[in-house]
């Protein structure tokens, strides 16, 4: 897949509508994971899998009750193809959306979203702050504690997982993984 959106319009979208330092850090994560997945998996989208990630919840923070409804209408303004505005809305399947995930990269946006929010919880609850020195038990031991980062939905990350025909612990060690691999330069958007 292809897109004709930069993602210097991408990001001035973005920034238009979100300006809390945490949705700007969670939009620059997921973006930072999709491209990690894209490469991973050999898909070579990476552009295109990193702006679906950047801009997924472009309309979550001035339309929260209007989140994946209000999106393709932003997209529209950056000349948003159908596949982009698809994918954008597909991550919000079943909770805010009844856009279903269908190509692979909308099924790993679905289940990796809400996986980036448990880990970096996990990772500010560590005394180095940082995912890098996170092992995978550590994170399965959080997943298990319902009250710890209640607010990520495990029934979300499973079905992700399920939908990719994946196992549990692998999503979670391809998540860990493009996250520790992204925090720097995701450190480094919130810098500038």
């Amino acid at each position: 897949m292809t897109t004709n959106v930069t993602r210097e319009q991408a990001l001035t979208l973005l920034k238009k509508y979100n300006q809390e330092p945490f949705h700007l850090q969670h939009a620059y994560t997921v973006e930072a994971v999709m491209r990690w997945y894209a490469r991973e998996l050999g898909f070579g989208d990476e552009e295109f899998w990193g702006l679906c990630g950047l801009l997924h919840d472009v309309d979550f923070e001035k339309y929260p009750e209007e989140h994946c409804k209000r999106a393709p209408k932003l997209l529209e303004e950056i000349g948003a193809e159908e596949e982009l505005i698809h994918a954008v809305c597909s991550h919000g399947y079943g909770i805010c959306a009844d856009v279903e995930p269908v190509h692979e990269m909308e099924k790993v946006l679905f289940a990796a979203d809400e996986l980036t929010g448990l880990i970096g919880a996990a990772a500010r609850m560590r005394p180095s702050k940082s995912c890098t020195d996170m092992e995978l038990s550590s994170l399965k031991k959080k997943f298990k504690d319902k009250r710890f980062a209640a607010g990520c939905s495990r029934d979300i990350i499973r079905t992700g997982a399920e939908q990719l025909g994946w196992e549990l612990d692998k999503l979670m060690a391809m998540t860990l993984e493009a996250m520790k691999a992204a925090e720097s330069r995701v450190e480094a958007e919130m810098e500038d």
